[in-house]
């Protein structure tokens, strides 16, 4: 969750302007799913888990 908005898009515009190598951008990806793990999001116990909505989704979005 974003509290402060103002500082995230300083953050983001930092990051845009700056190119990453494909190293760095290994790196950065591997922490983040280390993150997800530790904190229990990834991977999901139930990988089904949540289709029920995502297929009403789909439904709702193809038939626009």
């Amino acid at each position: 969750m974003v509290k402060n908005k103002r500082i995230l898009k300083q953050f983001e515009s930092k990051k845009i302007k700056r190119k990453l190598s494909y190293v760095q951008k290994l790196k950065i990806f591997d922490e983040m799913y280390k993150h997800a793990v530790a904190s229990g999001q990834f991977p999901r116990k139930n990988p089904l888990e949540g289709i029920n909505v995502k297929i009403k989704i789909a439904k709702a979005v193809n038939s626009v």
